[in-house]
C-alpha cells in the first residue's frame, strides 16, 4: 500500500497525488497541496489545465536544426537570422538553453546535445546529437563553439570529448566557472550565467 492510502486518501485523489509525486522535485507534501488545491478550482480551469497538458505533449517536438524544443520546424531562436553570427553554444538540454537565454547577453545559435555523456548510465556519444553538431558546424561556418555544460564528471567528460571532436572545424572555449562544482545551469543566476559566458576561455 503506498503512502497515499495509507493517510487516508480516497482512490482518485490518492492516484492524483501518486501522479505529482513522479514528477522532478515534488515531495508527498507538495505533490498533496497541489492535488488538494486544484480540486478547488473551477471546472473551467481544469479543462484549460487538461487542454493545455493535451496540446503542449501533442504540438511541442525538437527544432530539426538545433533540437531545441519547439511546436514549428524551426525553433524561434533558429529562424531569427540576427542570431546567425558565427556563434554556437552547445548545452546539455533545453532548461540549460533558457537559462542562458534569460541573461540576455547571448547573441549566437545553439545546439542541445540531449544530454551529457554517462557511461554509467549507458549514454554514450552515439546516444547524443554530435554528429548533427559536426555537420552542423562544417556547414554553418561557425567561428567558435561555445561549451556550457554543467561543472559535474559528465559535464567534463562531454566538454573534453567534444573540444577534441570539434577543434579541427572551429575555435572551441568553454565558459567560465564561478559556478559551485556540480550545480546546475538552469538553477544558476543571471548575473553569474552572463560572467561565465564573458569569461569563457578557449580550450
Amino acid at each position: 500500500m503506498n503512502f497515499n492510502s495509507l493517510n487516508g486518501f480516497t482512490r482518485p485523489l490518492a492516484r492524483l497525488i501518486d501522479q505529482f509525486e513522479r514528477l522532478p522535485g515534488i515531495g508527498p507534501r507538495t505533490a498533496q497541496r497541489l492535488a488538494l488545491h486544484l480540486l478547488r478550482q473551477p471546472e473551467e480551469q481544469i479543462r484549460s489545465l487538461i487542454d493545455a497538458l493535451q496540446a503542449a505533449y501533442s504540438q511541442v517536438g525538437q527544432c530539426q536544426c538545433c533540437f531545441h524544443l519547439s511546436a514549428d520546424v524551426l525553433c524561434e531562436i533558429c529562424s531569427n537570422n540576427d542570431r546567425h553570427n558565427g556563434l554556437l553554444c552547445i548545452v546539455a538540454d533545453s532548461r540549460d538553453l533558457l537559462a542562458l537565454e534569460r541573461t540576455r547577453e547571448y547573441k549566437g545559435s545553439y545546439h542541445v546535445l540531449g544530454g551529457l555523456i554517462s557511461p554509467m548510465d549507458g549514454i554514450g556519444p552515439e546516444l547524443l546529437q554530435i554528429q548533427s553538431l559536426i555537420d552542423r558546424i562544417k556547414k554553418d561556418n561557425v567561428t567558435e563553439t561555445i561549451l556550457a555544460l554543467t561543472p559535474t564528471i559528465e559535464g567534463d567528460t562531454t566538454s573534453l570529448y567534444l573540444a577534441r571532436l570539434l577543434k579541427p572545424f572551429t575555435q572551441v572555449s568553454r565558459i567560465a566557472y564561478g559556478l559551485p562544482v556540480g550545480s546546475e545551469l538552469e538553477y544558476t543566476d543571471e548575473v553569474t550565467l552572463t560572467r561565465a559566458l564573458e569569461g569563457r576561455r578557449k580550450i
